[in-house]
């Protein structure tokens, strides 16, 4: 039974627009390359489950995660596609990973020795640290010893290879460059190239067709979201936004000149006024330090005023509304909008990092 929602704040997320954005990808990629779906962190926050399944509608072929549950919350909610888990694995999770026919990343020779009691098969994908220093084999010794081990291994099957560019959003290629350069060295020490072979990321896969090889990972640019200002301004096409954050205006009340409003007494009032509390705070997360932005009511930019707290706000009206209004804080409403990329401003981070900020008690809500 799907849980009843009575607080009247949530995420809308459309789907649509998700699919819209992988099949306008996929139409400028050469025939023969697929979409890898990026679904880790609960789907960058828009809900793994609904988004994966959107994604394999509109022909991404391979889901990929970060941790071992993602990947199991995956498969328990009915997924049967392939699955890439794409950071490390901890040794205990090798067998289940077996049992489940969940790819792996293999990224470092000490990490492929502890495998070799593993009972069942396991698919790998090798990765290459070709400049990010995160994981992965970063010289050809290291490389040649692992593919020896993989080749005496009954269980074991390298089924791909990939390497993440660390700087492929920025208008300056060299570490780009760099990166391609080594990737493309040591793909030279395979005796045969794995079937799977992908480098590109969001911004690789939307400006660099000479990255595509036979698979991209599409992340945060399948949810509509540019990975960085100079990206925006160099995309074969419109992405299409699918996230939205929307509440209601819970209570009205007129404060005189000299009102204080919330914790610390930081804002007071300049004249008589009218100010509404909504049901959102840092606990969703709506952060503090967003304390400078506004929302829209009727179709009109509001200011929040005082301090966020954890479950309500309160916002400064132009005139009084009804309890019940309805309140966006990311999306549009009427001809207004607020971009996420606002919040990203204000926060001093990135897109991503606010999609990942909204807590679980936030439902999200799916239209098609």
């Amino acid at each position: 039974m799907s849980q009843q929602h009575y607080r009247p704040t949530f995420i809308k997320v459309n789907l649509q627009a998700i699919q819209n954005n992988i099949k306008r990808l996929k139409e400028t990629l050469p025939t023969h390359t697929g979409v890898i779906a990026v679904v880790k962190a609960n789907g960058y926050g828009h809900g793994d489950v609904a988004v994966a399944q959107a994604a394999l509608k509109a022909g991404s072929k391979i889901l990929a995660v970060a941790t071992p549950e993602e990947a199991l919350h995956l498969r328990e909610a009915g997924i049967q596609a392939d699955i890439l888990l794409l950071g490390t694995t901890p040794l205990s999770f090798l067998e289940e990973a077996s049992k489940q026919n969940i790819t792996l990343t293999a990224y470092s020779y000490e990490w492929l020795i502890a495998t070799r009691d593993i009972q069942g098969p396991l698919k790998l994908h090798i990765k290459i640290d070709s400049g990010m220093g995160r994981i992965g084999f970063m010289d050809e010794t290291e490389l040649k010893m692992a593919l020896a081990f993989i080749r005496q291994s009954e269980g074991l099957q390298i089924t791909g290879v990939f390497t993440h560019f660390a700087t492929a959003d920025e208008e300056d290629q060299t570490l780009f460059q760099q990166q391609v350069s080594k990737f493309e060295k040591l793909l030279n020490v395979f005796e045969q190239r794995p079937a799977i072979v992908h480098t590109s990321n969001s911004a690789a896969a939307l400006i660099y067709p000479d990255q595509h090889w036979n698979a991209v990972r599409f992340g945060i640019s399948m949810y509509g979201i540019a990975p960085s200002p100079w990206i925006n301004g160099e995309l074969p096409f419109s992405l299409e936004k699918a996230l939205s954050l929307h509440t209601e205006v819970a209570h009205v009340k007129k404060v005189l000149k000299g009102s204080t409003i919330g914790y610390g007494a930081t804002y007071v009032a300049p004249t008589d006024e009218w100010i509404a509390t909504i049901p959102i705070g840092y606990a969703d997360g709506l952060l503090r330090k967003l304390h400078n932005q506004s929302v829209l009511i009727n179709g009109k930019k509001m200011p929040i005023v005082g301090r966020i707290c954890m479950d309500q706000t309160m916002i400064r009206l132009d005139e009084k509304v009804e309890i019940g209004e309805k309140v966006v804080l990311i999306g549009k409403q009427e001809t207004e909008e607020i971009l996420i990329e606002e919040w990203a401003e204000a926060l001093q981070t990135i897109p991503y990092e606010v999609c990942c900020t909204f807590s679980n008690r936030v439902p999200r809500i799916y239209s098609k």
